[in-house]
């Protein structure tokens, strides 16, 4: 492949809902323009874009995936980004080094909610796009209903730059409105047509919209669309595509990608309309804790963003990056400054799905990869130590779903950790996180197909088994009472015996937990105030009725008794074991719950179901704020016993089309019917 100018590089994400085919489109490209000389089959496996394994087995893209295509001296790095929602992570990956996208719609489904969610992210970043109709080859599709309900859903901006001619299995061709010129799609060649009589009035009730939108980039081009003058050809494709990158038109075309009809439409629009790497400009960085433009030029010192990581158990890790400016070589010497490390980089090579093409340099604007670069992971910028600079990272959602992974057999514990903190390194999304209270590893992502995933990958990669289950809750327990008890260990055995006595007050307090030592007259030697403290801490781990750590408690030494010969350490210990057990119990002692803080987002009507749903859970609505983009954001609290199926939940109470963030807020104590059930079990499991 060879290496292009800046101007005639464009990095554009293919994007929409789940099986509208965005992989299948890939394929048609590659046979199009003769990579490849045939096309794949997601139902087969064999596509290119979908390589991975867990990608074949669910017939789902999995990963963003690379496909480099060139056309009309034009090089387009399309990224086929997932439509699953679980694997969202990896569509902010691919918007960040996109700068245009191609929102995907399955015309025989309409508008679905993946649709939804990718435009509010290409809104988000103002992103120019074009939208294609696929599928339009299947039965009972009606172009001028989808395209009115594109309108009123997305604004009037949508506008079509091609009618199709034909629906359904007569589908053959489109008419460009553009050039008023009709097209049918014969054996992948274009045959020009005169536009068909029946669609002549619409064509140029379109066209006029078309021009419109042209008049409108320009003042001198206003007065001469009133004054009823036709523009140029130059001024037609220059206002159309200024109007494009401004966002004020997204296009819409027609295609059949499993028929390849309507490819070279897409790829001619791409390069007429979409921006190419150097109508970014400038790109703004940091620099010592200042912000900077950097020229995205290859004059420019050296720097490139990392957007993404693959782990591969067979090649090692390979880093994908785009090239903000400078050029990337081989065995050049490069800066990650976030850390302060520098590495060697080894060969570089552009990606096909799994295929490496070696090249000798990758310019500003192109993306690219290497192999066994250790000092940098996804959302970091490489540059060089003469010149460093910092991008931006990727804001990825917060996980949502949480499971407690545990390894099948006990001896595998390391390598479930090892593993999973490799996996880490490709898909940042997901968190680890031990925690301490329950001895349980925690794995969060945004739903159960992306854990199943990785346990999947576990087992296949690192050859580990691993079980998936609800997380424990960290249970916690204090007391709302106060007692006065007597804590006595007394041993005789023969030899040396044990002997140790206290008398403490329990009493509730602010601090986790608080010891008070108001003994006087020696009634227990100094040097066993210490062990008192330290026997009482141990128990902190345990309480009485749940067997959690205990929290919130004042204890106040303030007598006792001793023995010259049989008092030790030990018994002091055991003395305030006794004693806080004994303390615990006469003081009212309940079991807290941890309450998490939710923020939802929904469209308004689901507010009924949400607020109903919550309620159920024990939760509380605090309170509602209309967002810009005309959804709700709830505010409430919640137990977090209650929301750990809550992202499964929510997507099915919505169709998918709520979202929430949630975190630890505090621990409440937790109702007295709902306790005891906690307690029930804590016993069971001791009996069994």
């Amino acid at each position: 492949m060879k290496t292009y100018n800046i101007d005639k590089i464009r990095n554009v994400a293919l994007v929409g809902h789940s099986n509208c085919g965005k992989t299948t489109l890939t394929e048609a490209l590659l046979y199009v323009t003769k990579v490849t000389n045939r096309m794949g089959k997601v139902e087969d496996g064999n596509t290119v874009s979908d390589f991975d394994k867990e990608e074949k087995d669910r017939q789902v893209s999995i990963g963003t995936s690379i496909i480099p295509i060139e056309y009309e001296n034009t090089k387009i790095n399309f990224l086929d980004t997932p439509g699953y929602f679980d694997f969202v992570g990896e569509v902010y990956g691919g918007l960040r080094v996109a700068s245009g996208a191609v929102v995907v719609v399955d015309a025989s489904s309409g508008i679905e909610v993946g649709t939804e969610k990718v435009w509010r992210y290409l809104e988000q970043r103002n992103l120019p796009r074009i939208i294609v109709l696929n599928k339009m080859d299947k039965e009972n599709v009606k172009f001028d209903v989808l395209l009115e309900e594109l309108r009123e859903r997305f604004g009037k901006k949508v506008v079509p730059f091609a009618l199709p001619i034909g629906e359904g299995e007569n589908f053959k061709g489109y008419v460009d409105i553009v050039d008023r010129q009709g097209r049918l799609i014969e054996e992948l060649d274009n045959v020009k047509i005169e536009v068909p009589e029946e669609l002549a009035d619409k064509v140029e009730e379109l066209r006029g919209v078309l021009m419109e939108s042209v008049a409108e980039t320009d003042e001198l081009l206003l007065d001469k669309f009133f004054n009823g003058e036709e523009f140029t050809y130059e001024e037609v494709s220059t206002g159309l595509k200024n109007a494009v990158l401004a966002g004020e038109v997204v296009p819409v075309i027609v295609m059949c990608a499993t028929k390849a009809m309507g490819i070279k439409c897409m790829m001619h629009m791409i390069n007429e309309y979409l921006p190419n790497s150097a109508d970014t400009g400038e790109v703004t960085g940091m620099v010592d804790g200042k912000t900077t433009q950097r020229k995205v030029t290859s004059t420019q010192p050296l720097s490139a963003f990392v957007f993404k990581t693959i782990v591969d158990p067979f090649v090692g890790k390979i880093t994908l990056f785009k090239v903000m400016s400078g050029v990337m070589k081989k065995d050049t010497e490069v800066y990650n400054d976030a850390n302060r490390e520098t590495e060697r980089i080894g060969n570089i090579f552009y990606l096909r799905g799994k295929d490496q093409i070696e090249t000798a340099e990758i310019v500003a604007g192109d993306i690219g990869a290497t192999a066994k670069l250790m000092n940098f992971k996804t959302g970091d910028t490489i540059s060089v130590k003469a010149s460093p600079i910092i991008y931006k990272g990727i804001d990825f959602p917060k996980p949502s779903y949480f499971m407690a992974v545990s390894a099948k057999t006990k001896d595998s514990d390391e390598k479930v950790g090892v593993g999973l903190h490799r996996l880490n390194e490709e898909d940042p999304t997901f968190t680890i996180e031990r925690n301490v209270e329950t001895k349980e590893l925690v794995i969060g992502g945004h739903g159960n197909i992306q854990l199943a995933v990785l346990a999947n990958k576990l087992k296949n990669n690192f050859k580990v088994e691993v079980d998936l289950t609800n997380p424990k809750v960290a249970y916690r327990e204090t007391i709302r009472g106060r007692s006065d008890v007597q804590g006595k260990h007394k041993k005789q055995s023969g030899g040396a015996g044990q002997y140790g006595d206290v008398r403490i007050r329990f009493e509730p307090s602010d601090s986790d937990f608080e010891f008070v030592d108001e003994v006087v007259g020696g009634a227990v030697p100094r040097n066993y105030i210490p062990a008192v403290e330290k026997g009482l801490k141990e128990c902190l781990d345990k309480g009485v009725l749940a067997g959690c750590k205990v929290v919130n408690i004042k204890a106040t030494l303030y007598d006792g008794s001793y023995h010259d010969v049989d008092s030790n350490e030990t018994s002091f210990k055991m003395a305030a074991s006794i004693a806080f057990k004994k303390g615990m119990q006469e003081a009212k002692p309940v079991i807290l719950e941890p309450v998490a803080k939710v923020e939802i987002y929904i469209p308004d009507e689901y507010m009924g179901d949400i607020m109903g749903d919550m309620n159920k859970r024990r939760g509380k609505i605090l309170g509602m704020e209309q967002q810009e983009d005309g959804t709700q954001k709830v505010l409430a609290e919640a137990p977090m016993a209650e929301m750990y199926t809550y992202a499964i939940d929510l997507k099915s109470m919505t169709q998918a089309r709520g979202s929430f963030e949630m975190e630890f807020l505090r621990y409440d104590e937790m109702p007295f019917n709902m306790a005891e059930k906690v307690i029930a079990d804590y016993k069971t499991k001791n009996e069994n």
